[in-house]
């Protein structure tokens, strides 16, 4: 039970930082400094903590989380690539 609840604080975390990220690239409307390698990498790793519960069977739960996780990731990718392709236009 105790590395379930640090397995969640830790997915909690990660989670509790991106829509700060998220708001940020929002309201700049830029994307100077984000790298979308790096947040591909964060959901394959996202997907590989899933995969792990779902080979062993255990802890499916915290699979939503990391699904919360992998949503919000996902939007900063998102965001990444439509301001990037509005910069490039505009240049």
């Amino acid at each position: 039970m105790t590395a379930e609840i640090l397995e969640f604080a830790m997915l909690f975390a990660f989670g509790f930082s991106w829509p700060f990220a998220i708001w940020r690239t929002y309201k700049a409307k830029r994307v100077d400094g984000k790298s979308p390698h790096f947040m591909a990498i964060v959901i394959v790793g996202y997907l590989c903590g899933i995969a792990a519960h779902l080979v062993e069977g255990t802890k499916l739960w915290l699979c939503v989380v990391y699904l919360a996780d992998i949503a919000l990731v996902s939007t900063d990718l998102a965001l990444y690539f439509i301001y990037s392709h509005r910069a490039k236009a505009s240049s």
